[in-house]
Parts: C-alpha cells; structure tokens; sequence
C-alpha cells in the first residue's frame, strides 16, 4: 500500500547511501588519423561492416591497426580489430564513441594478414568477423609478457637446413618429374600452384614435405603445412628434427623459441595458441604446422602453403561460412605471391581439373596447377605386388572358396607375410548405412535424374526410392548396367573381425586399432595382425638397429570388404576410398622386399587399377568425365543452402536460382531439391517444432560464376537476418558433400 509523503524505513543510525555522480571522462582525439575502423566480434551477416571510433590521444601510440580494443557497441562491451585508422568518418562527429580500452599493444592480425581474412570472406560469402573467429584465438594476456622476453632470443638456422634440402633434392630429382619445377617456384617470389601426387613408402610423405620446408626456409621464407590429424603432424615434426628444426617449446630464459610451431585449435590449451599464434605473428617463429587452424597462421611475404590429403573431411570448418582449407591456403598463397602445394596419395577431381581439365578458369580459391608425379621405374620399384581378389580371378585360380570373406588365396598369402613381420588388415568403419542396389548386377541404383543415390523414405508407409540429392521420385526404374527393374536393400557394416581372424591365423597375436576401441600408435616389427579402419593404422618401430627401414613396414596389406565401396554414399565416396587404401597400402614393403598387397572383393575396377599401377590419376580422370557430364563440382560451382522450407525457396528466388538467371546452369537445372531433412532425436517440443519442414537445397552455376554466387548468397542472408524473417537460413559454398 502506498500514499502520499511515504519514506523508506532504515535501522536507526545509518545514513542514506549517497551515489556519486561520475563527471564523463575527458578525451582529446588523437591528433592524425583519429578515427579507428573497427572489425567488431559479432557474428551477425548484416553487420560485417566496419564500425568507426575516435581514439584518444594517450592511446594513439598503441591503438594501431591489427591491435585487440575493447569497445561499446549496442550497450554492451565488445571486443574488436582496428582494421584502419582514417582521419574522417562518414558518422556525424557527435555520434562517436571513444575506444575504451585497448588491449594488448601488439599487432594480433598484420596488414597482409588483414588482406587475406577479407579475400577469404568474401570468397565463402562471410563477414571479416566470421573469418576472425577461426584465425585469432582467445587472448592470455600472461602470454604477452614472455613473448616479447623471447623475442631478443632470436634462433638463426644451422648448416643441417641447407644440406637438408640440397641432398633432399637429389633423391626428388630422382623419384619425381618436374620436380626442379618445384625447386625453381620455392626459391622464386612468384605464385605457382603445385599438385603433388606421392609415391607408397612408410614415410615419404613426411621426408617430401620435409625437404619443401627446409628448401623454403633456406630461401628466407615462411612454411604452413596443414595436415589432417595430430598423428600427421607429430610424424612430420620427427622428420623436421633431421633437418635441426627444433619445436617451439619453453626456454631456460622464461619464454618460448623454436623453429617450428604446432597450431590446433581443438586440442590445444588456451594459453599454448594463443602464444603460437602470437610467436608467428612477430615473425619469431617461420614453420607452423598444424591442423585445419593453420590455414590462418599470420605468416608474411611469399610463404609455402602446403596441404596433405586436401580432400580429408577435417579441412571444413564447422560455423559460417564454412571455409575449406584447401581454398583458403590456395588464395592466402596467390595474395603472398608464394607457392601452394597439395600433396594426396590419391589426387582429388579438384586437384585433376586444375592440372588436366580443359575448361580450368581462375576462381578465387582455384586455377591451373602444375604437377609433380613419381617416375615410372622408381614407383614400380616402390610399390607391393598388388593384386585384386575378386570372384573373376579367384574362378581362374580356382580357389574353392569364392564368396568367403578371406578365401583360401589370400590366407596362403598372409600366412607367408606373418613368418617374417606384422600384416595389416583393413577394414570398413565399424558403422552401419543403407543404400539401394540392383538385385541382380549388385550396381548401386542411382537417379536417373542427376546420378545421385537411392534410398527409401524414412516413412515405411512410402516405398517409393527417393534420390538423395535432388529429391525427385523414381518410378519404373531400371539397371543401366543389366536392365534389371528391382532393387534390393544393402546394409554395410563390419564388426566381430578380429574374432574371425583368430580361427584362421591361429596362435598369431591380434590387434585391433579403430575409434570405437581407441588408437594403437605403434607396433613392433614382429609377426601379428594389425586390425585397424581408416586413419588408426599403427606404424611399425624396428626392435633392432639392424633392421632400418625393412622395420618399419607391413609384409602384406589386404583390404577386406572391398565390395562396401560400392555402395558408398555422397559425391566422393569412390575418391575416399582410394584415399583410405592407398593410406593402408603405402605401409607395406615394396615388391624388391616382397611386399605384397590384397583386395578381397568385388570394387568399381577403377579404384581397383588405381591402386594396382598406383597412378590415382586413372579414377580421377573418370571421376571428372562424369561430372562433367552431371554437372557435379568442380565442373561447376556449387553451393548447399538449408533451413526452413519457406525461407530456402524465398532465398533461391531472390539469387536467381528458380526463374533467374542461374535457373539454367548449361543445359541442367540450376536448383537441386529442395530435399526434406530428417529431424534430430529430441523431446523438447519448441525443439520439433523449430525443426520442422527444414529443407537442404543445391545450387549450381558456372565457374566463372563462383564469386558472385558467395556474394548473391551473403548479400540476401544477411538481408534475411537484417530484416528479421523467420525461418533457419544457413549456406556453404564449395561443400566437400551434397547430401
């Protein structure tokens, strides 16, 4: 109850609290440049702009471009980049605010650095805010303090770097052709884009890159090697040691030196990246090798990007815009005027229509590449016997045991391997997926309308296949391989191995390496069998000095349940694959130490003569005709838009897609989809209902195009957020995947 003249009781004795008024702060802008443009850590599509704010004379001196400041921004503190300082502003004067703080003196993001996160986003439809997110990691201001201890404790490189590379040379020049082309491109100071196609060997990979480095270092220049795991990078950096590159680790001084630094965002402490990141960008550090962050390292001048297995699903980043590391590392390479190098056991159709393809353009993140390929008589020297088990040619051998998962040729040819050292089997993911195939030929049934996969509603009551990319309905369907009109449905999956294999070998030791029973790192060079799925093949260690490199191989190699990669889904199932196999074989001894290698089972012959002749090129080349011919990326350009039905359709209207321009992408529809996505588990019903009628589209454009469909599609999303539409709306240029 209140009334007139009423006061607030208080205790007898204590004076009313008294609130000071606080006078405002007195400034003085800064007398050049008093305006500072900065990029704000907001995330939002439609306040990617720059955002201006007067600098105070007593922090002009610190508040420099590529500086970390605190500002107010929508009555909140927020945390930004000066991008540019400018003696003028646009906003009227009397509606700037101050900087409130800055952060940290040192320069976090250099001017070339600044230069590429804009040409990345713009390449990938984002805003320099989103691109900022995955390059600058949170700041530890202790880190600051022992890095500037550090940097009078500069290392110089050592006579091993030189000799190093002249010697890694030689044996280059000797296993690969063009490769004084490479040579000539890391000493040089023009771009030049490289695909580098490996020859098989336990650690080629690690002394080809190696050498890039060294030579690259040797020229005075930077090197960013991205790889797809830390087990890549932790095989890597014990073959840099050869070269007297030592790790960036602490000193006895109290900061951190070094020659090579290893950057991973996901893994890392905090404190750790954060003074990696900070080392690269004070130029104290020239070698950074690491996972998907490294892409982002803020190297400067004509520096070496270099990318093992650039078509590893771990190179995409997972939040807007979804960049690939590829591209970006092949347009931070041009902007520096440096050298771009991927390396793959298997060669990706990205990588074949850069080097091959007749209608290669210049888009921002791709173009012509030159290619460096092994010689023909030192690959057949370093390469197993390879041969193909399947039912064809164990009816020749007369095997009696056709249709077993280990016929009888191929446990003669283990057993042979296991007398002197370890073999390796490999395996499916332990993983269960559902496809369609013909019921007679065992082809995989694909749409007619866009060559895409097969399968059956997720509603039972519905059994008409729908494709998975497009969406459309396929009535009356019917086997281009046999003519045969049904279907059957394959589940794939591979469990119980191990136990299988322990009746067939034994008294033979068994291990078994996978993500569901955890990685096994090593093994010794002794008689076993090494279980393991893609990507978790343990390396074999020599027990005794006097084994060298014969130590560190598998005597046989055999690939069991070949006949899954037939039914593999998406657009690069078949590249992936290879890749898988070709990671798998590239273990074993070569055929001058009786190295042998199996597939067991039936497998499109094309990965199969890829593997054999080892020359990836053979499916790649196919690959790339028949993308041509279904207008798949990159014989397009091609970008997956999702989210809410109604603001997907409304979004492909605005772009052209629908009855624009790009409805028409040649002489095949420009819009695929849209395609229902299932809804996630849950039991929240806001949930369900916000999940409702979420749809995934495609769409396809030239490839002179790309640049304007990243910007068509940024420019209506952020029109979409701006205004406040409903519905989920999200999008990904370049996707690695369609469905």
């Amino acid at each position: 109850m209140t009334f007139e003249g009423a006061e607030q009781l208080a205790f007898a004795g204590l004076a009313p609290r008294k609130r000071r008024k606080r006078a405002p702060a007195e400034h003085t802008p800064a007398e050049h440049n008093p305006i500072a443009q900065v990029v704000l850590e907001v995330q939002a599509l439609h306040l990617g702009q720059t955002f201006d704010y007067l600098i105070d004379e007593k922090d002009s001196d610190a508040a420099q471009p590529g500086v970390l400041v605190r500002v107010r921004f929508g009555g909140q503190r927020v945390n930004g980049i000066i991008w540019d300082r400018v003696a003028t502003s646009a906003t009227p004067r009397s509606s700037l605010r101050y900087l409130e703080r800055v952060m940290s003196p040192d320069v976090l993001v250099p001017a070339s650095m600044r230069e590429d996160i804009a040409l990345i986003a713009k390449a990938y439809g984002g805003t320099r805010a989103n691109i900022l997110r995955f390059a600058v990691p949170p700041r530890v201001a202790k880190v600051e303090a022992e890095q500037r201890l550090a940097a009078s404790f500069t290392r110089q490189l050592g006579p091993q770097v030189a000799k190093g590379a002249e010697q890694g040379y030689k044996r280059i020049s000797t296993y690969y052709g063009d490769a004084h082309v490479l040579q000539e491109s890391l000493i040089g100071n023009r771009f030049q884009s490289f695909v580098f196609d490996l020859m098989p060997g336990a650690q080629e990979w690690q002394k080809d890159m190696a050498w890039m480095v060294a030579t690259a270092l040797n020229a005075g220049k930077c090197a960013v090697v991205e790889l797809p795991t830390m087990r890549e990078v932790n095989d890597l950096l014990t073959v840099l040691r050869n070269y007297g590159l030592m790790p960036f680790a602490p000193a006895a001084n109290g900061g951190w030196v070094g020659d090579v630094a290893v950057l991973n965002a996901e893994a890392m402490p905090a404190a750790d990246r954060y003074r990696t990141y900070l080392a690269v960008a004070l130029g104290q550090v020239k070698v950074v090798i690491g996972t998907r962050a490294v892409a982002y390292a803020p190297v400067e001048g004509p520096a070496l990007f270099a990318i093992l297995e650039d078509a590893a699903y771990q190179n995409m980043d997972g939040m807007m815009p979804y960049p690939q590391a590829r591209g970006v590392m092949r347009l931070r390479a041009k902007a520096h005027g440096g050298v771009f190098v991927a390396m793959a056991n298997a060669r990706t159709p990205q990588s074949h229509w850069e080097n091959t393809g007749p209608d290669t353009v210049e888009t921002p993140v791709s173009g012509f590449s030159t290619a460096v390929h092994p010689l023909a008589s030192p690959l057949k020297d370093s390469t197993p016997w390879v041969r193909w088990l399947n039912r064809e040619e164990l009816t020749r051998l007369a095997d009696p045991t056709i249709g077993a998962r280990v016929p009888h040729t191929a446990v003669r040819v283990l057993s042979k391997a296991l007398e002197s050292g370890p073999v390796l089997l490999s395996i499916p993911q332990d993983s269960m997926s559902e496809t369609l195939s013909c019921a007679k030929c065992h082809r995989q049934a694909r749409c007619p309308k866009c060559a895409g996969p097969l399968q059956l509603p997720s509603d039972r009551s519905d059994s008409t296949p729908r494709c998975r990319w497009c969406g459309a309905p396929t009535l009356n369907w019917e086997c281009p391989a046999c003519k045969h009109e049904r279907m059957r449905v394959v589940r794939v999956g591979a469990a119980g191995t191990a136990q299988e294999l322990a009746g067939l070998f034994r008294g033979v030791p068994v291990v078994v390496s996978s993500k569901a029973r955890g990685l096994v790192a090593d093994v010794p060079f002794k008689p076993m069998i090494v279980i393991a799925t893609p990507g978790f093949e343990p390396r074999v260690r020599p027990v005794e000095a006097s084994q060298g490199a014969a130590g560190r191989e598998y005597r046989a190699v055999a690939i069991l349940d070949a006949w899954t990669s037939l039914y593999a889904l998406g657009v690069d199932a078949r590249l992936d694959t290879l890749t898988a196999w070709m990671r798998a074989v590239s273990l074993c001894a070569p055929r001058s130490r009786e190295g042998q290698a199996l597939i067991l089972g039936e497998t499109d012959p094309a990965i199969a003569q890829s593997l054999m002749v080892w020359d990836s090129r053979i499916l790649a080349a196919k690959d790339m005709e028949e993308r041509v011919e279904t207008g798949m990326p990159p014989a397009v350009a091609a970008a997956c838009i999702w989210g809410r039905r109604d603001a997907v359709m409304t979004l492909m209207q605005r772009i052209g897609a629908l009855s624009g321009d790009w409805a028409v992408c040649g002489e095949l529809p420009g819009m695929l989809g849209p395609v229902p996505i299932p809804q996630p588990e849950t039991v929240d019903a806001r949930e369900l209902e916000a999940t409702a009628d979420r749809v995934k589209a495609v769409v396809r454009v030239p490839q002179t195009e790309r640049a304007e469909l990243a910007e068509r599609l940024q420019q209506e999303t952020a029109r979409h957020v701006a205004a406040r539409e409903p519905g989920e709306l999200r999008f990904r240029v370049d996707p690695k995947d369609l469905i």
